[in-house]
């Protein structure tokens, strides 16, 4: 029996929402066979959660965050057959997620100015963020060398701490949860994930601004 992968899109869209993501893949779906709609949707499972973070990270808006992912993975979809065999997909997806959420901001800054109603704060905020998502290159993010300086970090933690951090971002478990299981305190599980994190910091100290991406699509 076929797997149909087509509304796992709209999880999380509102219902406002609804009408205009289905018109803008449904013909899309409807063109792809039962075996590349299975691809389709792994493929979009596999990064949606992490790259939505990621533009929530500069955007600030889960909606927008979530429209952009999508505009994005369809973008690529559309245009797979046009790409050279040797492209990274994950690499190349988040390439146009940057460039819609610096399109997105740079709007936002537009807008601001115009109106004249923003802090000088807020300005100075927006501006960090732009340049900053202007210095990430998604292909560096997908290299063998950052895959294996987070191998190697995970080795260099202790067991106990590498088995708390795991639990906490690979299995997505509470504090509360990872205590609970291994018969330890709250502020125990804490003390481990600061551990782990502080270790990491270090050893990605130049993809800082990328961390929780990079943990999360590698741990």
């Amino acid at each position: 029996m076929e797997v149909n992968y087509f509304p796992a899109f709209y999880v999380s869209a509102s219902k406002e929402q609804l009408p205009d993501l289905f018109f803008c893949t449904f013909a899309v779906y409807m063109s792809i066979n039962s075996s590349n709609r299975k691809s389709l949707g792994a493929l979009f499972e596999q990064y949606r959660e992490p790259f939505i973070l990621f533009a929530r990270s500069y955007v600030k808006d889960i909606p927008t965050a979530e429209d952009i992912y999508m505009d994005a993975f369809m973008s690529y979809w559309e245009k797979r057959n046009e790409l050279p065999e040797e492209t990274n997909i994950p690499a190349y997806i988040l390439t146009s997620i940057k460039n819609k959420a610096l399109n997105f901001m740079r709007n936002q800054q537009t807008r601001n100015t115009i109106q004249e109603e923003i802090t000088e704060h807020t300005q100075r905020e927006l501006a960090f963020r732009i340049s900053t998502l202007e210095a990430c290159h998604p292909n560096d993010l997908f290299s063998s060398e950052i895959k294996l300086i987070v191998q190697k970090t995970l080795q260099e933690l202790p067991e106990q701490t590498r088995k708390i951090f795991l639990k906490s971002r690979k299995e997505a478990k509470s504090n509360k949860e990872i205590a609970s299981e291994l018969g330890i305190s709250s502020k125990t599980v804490e003390f481990h994930l600061t551990k782990a994190l502080k270790l990491f910091r270090a050893r990605l100290k130049d993809y800082l601004p990328f961390l929780a991406l990079i943990i999360r699509i590698y741990c």
